[in-house]
């Protein structure tokens, strides 16, 4: 059996760009209940759809119900759990052990996943979560190469590891960071984490009252709270033979671009894995084409050196932008940034290789011929046709 592939779906347009640049699945959530409160998300209608959606075209969703709930929020949560009971999702991620008991009750048949959130990083916690009905486990980010396949090789078969091999960092034990809930009133475990730990930091002693020192691992400096990105595509073997069942990409308040490219690109590893090709050096440069921080393994080979800190000056770096999406009328695009006549693009789509062209000429809605697309969302005309769910974007460096 293959590894399954695992992405973001913070709405339904992120949710179907995952779907069709390639993923196996996606994870989702409701309006409430999530550890993505900004992530945009679903309502009852839309879940409905997403589930719909997913299940037509063969692929499994699973919906995230991962807060840690307070008093307050267990008086709605029977009736949510009873929805889904009625909608069928093929899992629900849950980290708290009381949603897990509500579970049990209210959506018997909804297989459960416990989220990253519980922290699992050894074979006893694993099967205590057995115990109790869990069937998959995403485990800690924290956990290594070696605790992985340790878990793996003791674990029943009818217990899934779910692994996150790409994405954004936590610089504590996933979520419990409180940094957050302190400097802004904006808990983590309540999906409003406002991310203190990517801002500019320096000490001060005691003594010396105003008197700031930078904190540096060398003369750039860096933000010592700021992890760069993990990716780990290129250990998907390893991950295989440690027993992972699914690989997750982070990332449900990133933008549908980020769902397709980061969904094709580990699609196209995993199909070489399969086909015993070496792995494709060149699919990390896909993954460079997303905003994203500099890349690191994390703590998958054993603790982070301080070269998994974001230098100062870095930030986010992408080498491209989204200027326009096909339409489903043939020859239309829907634009989403301004682009012109005579501008080299780039086509990228779910199974061709990224075709570089020139826009010849251009038509409105009217039939009038235009020289740019000025506004976001407008239709426009091209002379030529376009593979389906094709993104069009613009390179800042040419290939």
């Amino acid at each position: 059996m293959s590894m399954e592939l695992l992405a973001p779906a913070g709405n339904f347009e992120k949710l179907k760009y995952a779907v069709w640049y390639g993923a196996d699945a996606v994870y989702c959530a409701f309006r409430s209940f999530s550890l993505r409160a900004a992530g945009g998300n679903f309502d009852e209608q839309q879940l409905q759809e997403a589930v719909d959606f997913c299940h037509q075209a063969g692929k499994k969703i699973y919906v995230a119900v991962n807060i840690y709930p307070t008093e307050e929020d267990l008086k709605a949560l029977p009736a949510f759990l009873e929805f889904l009971e009625s909608l069928r999702p093929d899992g629900m991620i849950i980290a708290d052990l009381g949603i897990l008991r509500l579970a049990k009750r209210y959506a018997p048949s909804i297989p459960i996943h416990i989220s990253t959130q519980a922290n699992v990083t050894n074979y006893e916690a694993a099967m205590a979560y057995h115990e109790l009905g869990a069937c998959r486990l995403v485990l800690a980010r924290e956990a290594t190469l070696e605790q992985i396949r340790s878990i793996g090789s003791k674990i029943p078969s009818s217990l899934e590891l779910e692994c996150f091999v790409h994405g954004a960092m936590c610089i504590s034990y996933s979520g419990r960071c409180l940094l957050s809930a302190a400097m802004t009133d904006r808990s983590a475990n309540r999906g409003a984490c406002s991310h203190p730990c990517r801002w500019n930091y320096a000490l001060m002693e005691e003594q010396r009252p105003g008197e700031y020192f930078p904190i540096q691992e060398d003369e750039r400096g860096t933000y010592l709270l700021n992890s760069k990105d993990l990716c780990l595509m290129p250990y998907l073997k390893e991950l295989e033979e440690a027993g992972v069942k699914s690989l997750k990409i982070e990332g449900r308040m990133k933008s549908f671009y980020y769902a397709a490219c980061t969904a094709r690109a580990y699609r196209k590893a995993l199909d070489d894995l399969k086909a015993g090709k070496p792995f494709d050096e060149r699919l990390l440069e896909e993954l460079k084409a997303v905003s994203h921080r500099d890349y690191t393994t994390g703590f998958f080979f054993g603790t982070p050196d301080a070269d998994a800190q974001n230098p100062a000056d870095s930030g986010y770096r992408r080498t491209t932008d989204v200027v326009a999406v096909a339409d489903e009328q043939e020859g239309w695009l829907i634009q989403k940034n301004k682009f012109s006549v005579g501008e080299p693009l780039w086509i990228l789509s779910p199974d061709q290789e990224p075709q570089k062209i020139v826009i010849s000429a251009m038509e409105d809605e009217s039939g009038a011929p235009i020289e740019s697309a000025p506004h976001a969302q407008m239709r426009v005309r091209v002379p030529f046709s376009l593979p389906a769910h094709s993104i069009l974007r613009r390179e800042h460096r040419e290939k």
